[in-house]
C-alpha cells in the first residue's frame, strides 16, 4: 500500500453504534465490520401492521386503475406483497399493470426479489430526486403510495398533487419506538465507548433520542460528545441537526455503502499535499 492509499479498513478499532429497525438485515453490520469496525447495534424502530388494512386492500383491489405504484421503503414493498398474497391477487402484467418507482437502491432490489419488474429509481436515491427526475408528466395520472401510517414525510404526495396527479396514500405499516436498549449498547454509551453513531431515517433519530432520554437521563447528549454523527441523507441530516446539534458526515450516495464509506473517511489521515 502506498502512503497515500486509503486503508482497506478505515474503521479499524472504532466502535460504531448502528441505530436501525429491529428487523433490519445484517447488511449494514457486514459493511461496517468489513471496514474494521466493532459494531454495536441499537434497534430504534419496530415495524408492525397499520391499525387498519382497509385502505391498502381497497387500493390493491383496483390496482389496474393506477398508472404508478411508488415505494419509498422496503417495508412498503413487503406490506403490498403480503396483502396481495392474502387476497390472492397479483401485480398484473402488460397494460393492466402500474409502472413501479422506488426511492433508493435497497427498495429497488427488494422489489426485484418479488419477481416484479425493475422500478424507476432516481439517481440520488432520495425523494426529492424522484420528484425532479420522474420519467413522465404526472398531470392526470393516478399514483398509489403505500406508506408508513404516521410520522412519514409527506413531500412526495404533496408535490405530485401540486403537479396535477391523483394521489392515493395508503397506510401499509407502522413504525414504533422499542421499549428498551440492548445491554451492549447501554454499556457502550454509559462508558463513552462510542466512536461513531449512524442514522438512516429521521424517525430513527427521534426514537433514539427518546430511548437515550429514558435510559440515560436528561444529560444523554454528553454520552455522544465523543462520537461522530453520520447520516444517510439530507432529510435525516436535518433531523440530526435539530435534535443532536450536528452532523459530522453524510452518505453519498445515500445508501448503506455510502454510509459506511462516509464514516470511514472521518478517520482517514490527511493525504500528502492536502
Amino acid at each position: 500500500m502506498t502512503p497515500d492509499a486509503p486503508s482497506p479498513q478505515p474503521l479499524s478499532g472504532r466502535r460504531v453504534l448502528l441505530t436501525r429497525a429491529a428487523d433490519a438485515s445484517s447488511a449494514a453490520r457486514t459493511l461496517f465490520s468489513a471496514a474494521g469496525a466493532q459494531v454495536i447495534e441499537l434497534p430504534a424502530l419496530v415495524i408492525g401492521p397499520p391499525d387498519d388494512w382497509g385502505p391498502l386492500d381497497a387500493a390493491l383491489q383496483s390496482l389496474e386503475g393506477f398508472h404508478w405504484l411508488i415505494f419509498s421503503s422496503a417495508n412498503g414493498v413487503a406490506a403490498v406483497r403480503q396483502r396481495l398474497d392474502h387476497m390472492d391477487l397479483h401485480l398484473g402484467d402488460g397494460a393492466g399493470r402500474p409502472r413501479l418507482a422506488a426511492v433508493g437502491r435497497k427498495t429497488a432490489r427488494f422489489i426485484q426479489r418479488q419477481g416484479w419488474p425493475m422500478p424507476f429509481v432516481p439517481q440520488d436515491f432520495v425523494a426529492d430526486s424522484l420528484l425532479a427526475c420522474f420519467p413522465e408528466p404526472v398531470q392526470g395520472r393516478r399514483l398509489l403510495l403505500p406508506r408508513v401510517q404516521s410520522g412519514g414525510r409527506p413531500l412526495l404526495a404533496q408535490q405530485f398533487r401540486r403537479q396535477g396527479a391523483v394521489v392515493v396514500e395508503a397506510p401499509a405499516y407502522e413504525s414504533r419506538c422499542p421499549a428498551t436498549i440492548p445491554a451492549a449498547a447501554a454499556t457502550a454509551l454509559a462508558q463513552d465507548h462510542v466512536d461513531v453513531i449512524t442514522f438512516t431515517s429521521s424517525k430513527i433519530v427521534r426514537n433514539t433520542v427518546t430511548l437515550l432520554t429514558a435510559h440515560l437521563g436528561e444529560h444523554w447528549r454528553s454520552r455522544l460528545a465523543g462520537a461522530k454523527v453520520v447520516s444517510i441523507g439530507p432529510e435525516t441530516s436535518r433531523t440530526c441537526h435539530s435534535l443532536l446539534g450536528r452532523v459530522d458526515a453524510e452518505a453519498s450516495p445515500h445508501d448503506m455503502e455510502g454510509l459506511a464509506a462516509a464514516a470511514g473517511r472521518l478517520f482517514q489521515p490527511p493525504t500528502h499535499g492536502s
